[in-house]
């Protein structure tokens, strides 16, 4: 085997688990699913989001809850693939690549979610524990709050902090990049948290 071979080989495993988890994130079920159910294209109603939060407003519980589930089961799938590709770094490479596939959809011009949903489900496959303090704090959060935004962005903060104290630094590390971009992707709503015009749960706008 030359060099070339073994070098081609080596990028294999790591290019499919992470190619194999942008395609998983980037199915926007939200999209779909309003469309499914005979609502139109939600990016055009609410705060255009195509995430839970805006299918809730625009589509109702049962639609709001199936677009959670499959957002967050994609992100799920695609660290368990991961493993299976490459059981060293493979489901490490599938949470990335789901997760940014969510926020940068190919299919969508690269405009997609929030990535909170997604990142649940990349918590709870990663190491479970981490997911279930994830689910707690935005729960947590959206009953003491009110505020969709509050709930996503503390729990996305919670991730990497609990996995450090299970000891779990090699998932803290990638929880930490995956908490910012969440954050990055929720400065508007920021803004509005801090000039007292963000809507709460039951609103007409945002998410």
């Amino acid at each position: 085997m030359g060099a070339g071979e073994l070098i081609d080989m080596l990028w294999m495993g790591p290019a499919a688990a992470l190619a194999l988890g942008y395609l998983l994130g980037a199915i926007p079920f939200g999209l779909l699913l309003g469309r499914m159910a005979g609502i139109g294209d939600i990016r055009q109603a609410g705060s255009g989001n195509i995430g839970a939060t805006n299918v809730l407003r625009v589509g109702g519980k049962g639609l709001a809850a199936a677009t959670l589930l499959l957002d967050a089961g994609k992100g799920a799938v695609a660290v368990l693939l991961g493993a299976l590709i490459l059981p060293e770094s493979g489901a490490l490479l599938g949470a990335a690549g789901a997760f940014f596939g969510h926020l940068y959809p190919v299919w969508l011009r690269f405009r997609g979610g929030k990535g909170v949903a997604t990142l649940l489900g990349i918590t709870l496959a990663l190491y479970w524990p981490v997911g279930l303090i994830f689910a707690a704090v935005w729960l947590g959060a959206l009953v003491l709050f009110r505020y969709s935004s509050v709930g996503g962005m503390a729990a996305a903060v919670s991730a990497p902090l609990a996995a450090a104290i299970f000891g779990r630094f090699e998932l803290a590390l990638l929880l930490i990049a995956l908490a910012l971009m969440v954050l990055w992707r929720h400065r508007a709503n920021i803004e509005r948290l801090l000039a007292g015009t963000e809507p709460r749960i039951g609103g007409a706008r945002g998410g």
